[in-house]
């Protein structure tokens, strides 16, 4: 069944309902199909498979990020992931509860201002000699076999590198982190038989048990990394418990690599499908900088950000939620919304209505949206200089993580 089938099928315009399954083969592979009906004909939806109001359009998702109505803070109990019988999700839950990304003020603004002097652009602009030289380094290690699947070869390695060197864990623990990260990561589809549910509770239990080790390694031994500055910050008094501490570091290294493996999978391939010279792209620092944002804008590494509404609400004329539920925000529909951009789904770095939600907004921007730029401005620059002739060996296909995006494997000729 098409898309546009699936969604005059499953959509009730009258009620502004829609039942569309996000695992549906053909939404896993193009949603943005799903997204421009949307956005000709019912922008706001009540999304029947998540159980609550959904938002494509730009201005809407852009002001509902920075509603301080609502937040990221479940006040009512456990995450609302699986049902209510959650005794085997002990460890997974105890991590999420002390993470930055699901906290609110003040709670979150003391986290955020310790993480954050690591990550603020200044900072961040002094590691593109050491991300640039990882690049390279890379590269010679699969340039003569002519081949390679780019995600575990040099999507991975760049980021995963990165912010294990930045928090001083051990880099060579990095296949390790990402084995972690992606089974706790699981938990976030829509869903999850028990057995993923389990395995991403002892992924949280064993990534915990393992940061408690290397905290206390640290603690005798401080080095100039922002673990030991997080642990003498803590030391200092009211600022970071332990299981504070150890649920921030988690998130930063599950940030620190998950959405830009995805974001330079999905860049690459919309590069290759411009054809020609993808090196006209990198010319100049401006034009690189620019590239990154509209690969960002068209083919998002994250499609939807959940908050909880912390009053009743009238969204839009009727449309109300009230205290406890949540609302979806769909960040890969805003980026092409074409109320907000012209010709949305064309690929034109020099556009001049360039913007994009990506990296969310307010109070919750992503603390390594820097970070993140960096490593694909100077990430894809080396790739396409140095493999210019670069092709694709097979149509790539996207994994079946919404609301996650990127790839399962990028396989590549050069």
């Amino acid at each position: 069944m098409s898309i546009e089938t699936a969604l005059v099928a499953g959509a009730d315009r009258t009620q502004r309902r829609l039942s569309l399954s996000p695992r549906a083969p053909a939404f896993v592979q193009d949603p943005y199909q799903a997204y421009g009906w949307l956005h000709a004909h019912m922008p706001a939806f009540y999304w029947q498979d998540y159980g609550f109001w959904c938002f494509a359009g730009f201005d809407t998702v852009n002001r509902l990020l920075r509603d301080r109505r609502f937040g990221r803070e479940n006040r009512w109990g456990p995450p609302a992931i699986v049902g209510p019988d959650r005794a085997h999700l002990a460890d997974f839950d105890a991590v999420e509860a002390r993470s930055l990304l699901e906290l609110e003020p003040p709670a979150h603004t003391r986290l955020r201002k310790l993480v954050n002097r690591a990550f603020v652009s200044r900072q961040v602009e002094r590691l593109r000699p050491r991300v640039e030289a990882l690049a390279h380094a890379l590269i010679d290690r699969f340039v003569d076999k002519g081949e390679a699947d780019l995600l575990p070869a040099f999507a991975t390695p760049i980021p995963v590198t990165v912010i294990a060197e930045m928090l001083g864990v051990p880099v060579e623990m990095g296949d390790r982190l990402v084995a972690w990260s992606n089974r706790m990561v699981a938990m976030y589809t829509l869903t999850q038989d028990r057995e993923t549910e389990h395995d991403a509770n002892r992924a949280a239990r064993d990534f915990a048990a393992f940061l408690r080790g290397y905290v206390r390694e640290r603690r005798e031994a401080p080095g100039d990394d922002l673990l030991s500055l997080l642990i003498e910050a803590s030391d200092d008094g009211e600022q970071l418990d332990e299981d504070e501490l150890i649920s921030s570091v988690i998130l930063l290294l599950n940030a620190g690599h998950e959405a830009t493996v995805h974001q330079t999978g999905n860049a690459v391939r919309t590069l290759l499908a411009e054809g020609g010279d993808p090196r006209r792209f990198f010319e100049t620092p401006e034009a690189t900088a620019a590239t990154v944002e509209e690969c960002l804008r068209i083919d998002a590494p994250l499609h939807m950000f959940t908050r909880y509404a912390y009053e009743t609400v009238e969204i839009k004329p009727g449309i109300t939620v009230n205290p406890g539920e949540r609302i979806g925000l769909l960040l890969g529909a805003a980026n092409c919304d074409p109320a907000a951009f012209s010709a949305p789904r064309r690929f034109d770095p020099a556009r001049a209505d360039q913007k994009n939600v990506t990296f969310g907004a307010g109070i919750h921007f992503c603390i390594g949206a820097p970070l993140a730029r960096l490593e694909l401005q100077v990430g894809l620059k080396v790739l396409f200089d140095r493999l210019p002739g670069l092709r694709l060996a097979e149509t790539p296909r996207y994994r079946d993580i919404y609301h996650f995006r990127g790839l399962e494997r990028l396989n590549v000729r050069f």
